[in-house]
């Protein structure tokens, strides 16, 4: 099938589930940005540098993309950054991480005049895709405007390459007019090449994950809420997915029989499941202090919503402070992992030297997840029962836990590169304002 009869097919069935799509996007709206530009219909740049645009789809890419997004900053100060997103909790990341510093718009739904206004208002010398974000009418919009497209930190999981594969005509005609893909793996590469990519246009960068960046205020902030504190234990579970919580709270409640004075800090994924975890953990028992009161009590000096020793658990309900928070903690579980969501930022922890846990669903990062494993750099659980064993025993021995600790901080300083690349290329593709 020719891929402009392949993408003719794909663009009626979009309109075909039009009413199910437009009503899932509805809800993903910040007071920020009017819902009109799902239709590409953005406001008129009063920026009269050149637009260099990055996509970032949720708060998961932009976390990745924050490094990425911090050297564009640096290195492109003639050009104005635009970045777009698909979730509502990207969005507040972006604005709550870099502020004014660059502009964000919600990407438009991919029907063929939405992407053709974006693109021609946004009119960007180069579009740079965080992962696996791809959009055939948006690609054609900006093939046939003349921007470049590039793909960084790209990735393609098992299934994402079997689902591709099924629609072979529509991928091949995305891919093979895409400037570079920087792949994370040699696997990644591969199936990129394989879908029809062609094989000069795509490299090996590794994970944008491993240069990832602590900021100074954020360690700064660990260390004052773990000085707050005390020595008590404290482990984290973060970005946990429904199905984990209850597992995560069972594990507690083991560790509290030998360790009474312990403290978990809890961070659910989305910030709409929030209110359902707080009630989960008092019908547990646990004693709760949620993050947002205690901020607020911080903001009015008021020390009613503080952790004390009988707190057992913080929930964290706030957005752009996990970072914090795994830099409070002894150890950290990431979530996304007991059920098969596919796993969440392993590195973030390991960055800190905070010793990391998971469970055994790690798909969506196998080779970061067997890089920390070969190096003795994360432990696997199974279940609540070998997450509360797991626990007690890193608790018990402080020597093998600043052991774990350290090896994945030494597996993120060995693996750093993927971002130097990044910009390398970007830099290539970017033509100059003055050939403009």
């Amino acid at each position: 099938m020719p891929p402009g009869l392949a993408r003719a097919l794909y663009t009626l069935l979009l309109f075909l589930l039009s009413p199910l799509i437009w009503r899932r996007v509805w809800r993903e709206w910040a007071p920020t940005n009017p819902r009109r530009e799902r239709l590409g219909l953005i406001a008129e740049a009063d920026d009269p540098r050149p637009c260099l645009w990055l996509h970032a789809a949720s708060l998961g890419e932009v976390a990745t993309a924050t490094s990425l997004i911090e050297a564009l900053l640096a290195d492109h100060p003639d050009h104005r950054l635009v970045i777009t997103t698909m979730t509502a909790t990207g969005a507040e990341r972006v604005r709550e991480r870099f502020g004014e510093r660059v502009r964000h718009y919600f990407l438009p739904l991919d029907f063929p005049g939405a992407t053709r206004r974006f693109v021609t208002r946004l009119a960007p010398a180069l579009a740079v895709i965080a992962e696996t974000e791809l959009w055939p009418n948006l690609l054609a919009a900006c093939r046939q405007r003349g921007v470049p497209v590039a793909i960084v930190n790209a990735r393609l999981s098992d299934g994402a390459f079997s689902l591709y594969q099924r629609f072979r005509p529509l991928t091949a005609g995305m891919l093979a007019d895409v400037a570079w893909v920087g792949a994370k793996s040699p696997s990644d590469a591969e199936r990129f090449i394989a879908l029809g990519t062609p094989a000069e246009a795509v490299t090996m960068t590794g994970a944008l994950k491993f240069d990832l960046a602590v900021s100074d205020e954020a360690k700064r902030n660990s260390e004052r809420l773990r000085r707050r504190w005390g020595a008590r234990p404290v482990w984290i579970a973060g970005s946990t997915q429904p199905g984990e919580d209850a597992q995560i709270l069972a594990a507690h409640a083991a560790l509290k029989a030998r360790f009474p004075e312990a403290l978990l800090i809890l961070v659910p994924r989305h910030p709409q499941r929030f209110d359902e975890v707080a009630a989960l953990c008092q019908a547990s028992g646990e004693a709760v202090v949620r993050r947002s009161e205690m901020r607020r009590g911080e903001a009015y000096r008021d020390e009613s919503h503080e952790i004390t020793v009988g707190t057992t658990v913080l929930l964290g309900d706030t957005m752009g402070e996990l970072t914090t928070l795994y830099g409070a903690a002894d150890i950290a579980f990431v979530g996304g992992s007991l059920v098969p969501i596919g796993g969440h930022n392993l590195l973030e922890p390991a960055a800190l030297g905070v010793p990391v846990l998971s469970g055994p669903h790690l798909d969506n990062l196998r080779e970061i997840a067997d890089a920390l494993a070969a190096n003795d750099a994360r432990l696997e659980v199974a279940n609540a029962d070998a997450l509360g064993r797991a626990l007690i025993a890193l608790f018990e021995d402080d020597a093998r836990r600043h052991r774990l600790g350290e090896a994945g901080r030494g597996v993120v300083e060995a693996n750093r590169g993927a971002l130097a690349v990044t910009r390398e290329r970007i830099a290539f593709l970017l033509p100059s304002p003055v050939s403009r």
